[in-house]
């Protein structure tokens, strides 16, 4: 049941905090280097290293856990064993998945 709901909050996430820096991150693009040195700024700011790991993160657990989804609906991975372990893993591997994309761009 969390992992269902996990799904859905990282969903929403995705879907309003991502589409928020999206457009943020495009609408200061078009207008200008000063509003582009704006969003820059604040993008490279501690909280704003945060805000964008937080929404890494919730990206790549949203896609584990589609990934677990689309398993199931395969008719695969019901038995009960199998189904709590990757439960428990689907929200580890985004996380890890999160932690090795930001650890290749500050690392590079």
């Amino acid at each position: 049941m969390f992992v269902s709901i996990l799904h859905r909050v990282t969903g929403t996430i995705n879907a309003t905090a991502g589409l928020g820096l999206l457009l943020w991150f495009l609408g200061a693009l078009a207008s200008g280097p000063e509003a582009y040195a704006s969003f820059a700024g604040h993008a490279a700011s501690w909280y704003g290293q945060v805000v964008l790991f937080g929404v890494t993160a919730s990206v790549f657990i949203h896609a584990a856990s589609g990934i677990r989804h689309f398993v199931l609906d395969i008719g695969a991975g019901y038995e009960l064993d199998t189904n709590k372990v990757w439960s428990v893993l689907s929200p580890l591997i985004g996380i890890a998945l999160a932690l090795a994309f930001w650890a290749a761009l500050l690392l590079t």
